[in-house]
């Protein structure tokens, strides 16, 4: 009986070991290449159970298909208007034709060595063509981001994917800097640009408070003028009352307003300190003495 069951085990032994020698697994999001003799005989990129020769005469080599990301190096290059500047963007890439991935690189660091050459390179010839208020600007219609990232984009995945079998998902700017030596002439620019707004805001105030201004003033002699019209009908109405009441106490009694009409003129010409030299007879002074 123990005969048996070391034969049983014996050919679930050699079951296994061929299972294992004649078959293999693709996991979802990878891809695998069959290589015989150094040589790709098949390429399985959908998940499932495959069957091969045994080793050495079937090699599998496993790629991960999925979206990879990497950031780029720092590259230095120079814009439109001779402006050095400092740019990193970051990547995000996969496998799109695993042979010629495999002929070309076969190795995903090697893969980023060259998507970075491929970056730093479209970032030189598109920045190139492009000026530093393109990218950094207080006017936001001037900037033009999006247009550069989709361009340098562009360039990077046509050589990608025709080189190394690489398609590019996403290419972005992650940081933008200058060289020290830059960094004033750039302020003095930024400078430039806002004291440009600020003479047009000025000039626009001056306008709008000379206008302002000169309302006010047209108001403010419109005003006058109408009040002194009106001070004069005023003026002149008390004139024609004092007239009136002047003629009615003179109809009423005409010796006693006369004598009135002296008496104030005579009160208004003196004071305590008044010397008078005059003539008793002749008005207003008679009627200090009678003559009147």
């Amino acid at each position: 009986m123990s005969k048996i069951y070391k034969v049983f085990f014996v050919l679930i032994f050699i079951v296994i070991v061929a299972a294992a020698g004649f078959t293999f697994t693709v996991k979802e999001g990878y891809s695998v290449i069959i290589s015989r003799f150094g040589k790709i005989v098949d390429v399985c990129q959908d998940a499932g159970l495959y069957f091969k020769l045994p080793w050495p005469v079937d090699k599998i080599i496993i790629y991960d298909t999925r979206n990879q990301y990497m950031d780029s190096g720092y590259n230095e290059t120079l814009t439109n208007d001779k402006i050095n500047i400092i740019l990193q963007t970051y990547i995000v890439w996969k496998i799109a034709d695993i042979r010629k991935f495999h002929t070309s690189i076969g190795d995903y660091n090697a893969a980023q060595r060259h998507l970075n050459d491929l970056a730093a390179t479209a970032k030189n010839s598109v920045l190139g063509n492009y000026r530093l208020s393109s990218l950094v600007s207080t006017n936001i219609d001037e900037i033009k981001i999006d247009e550069i990232c989709r361009t340098i984009e562009e360039k990077t995945a046509q050589g990608a994917l025709a080189n190394y079998g690489i398609e590019i998902q996403t290419l972005k700017i992650k940081r933008l800097a200058l060289p020290e030596a830059n960094i004033r002439s750039v302020f003095n620019q930024m400078i430039a640009d806002r004291q440009k707004y600020v003479s047009q805001y000025v000039a626009e105030g001056e306008r709008d408070a000379a206008l302002i201004r000169g309302e006010a003033d047209a108001r403010a002699a419109e005003i006058y003028a109408q009040g002194k019209l009106e001070a004069s009908e005023i003026e002149a109405e008390t004139e024609r009352m004092i007239a009136r009441i002047y003629g009615e106490a003179y109809d009423r009694n005409a010796r006693l307003f006369t004598f009135l009409k002296k008496l104030i003129v005579l009160e208004n010409s003196v004071n305590a300190d008044t010397t008078i030299i005059m003539r008793a007879n002749e008005s207003p002074f008679d009627i200090i003495t009678g003559s009147n």
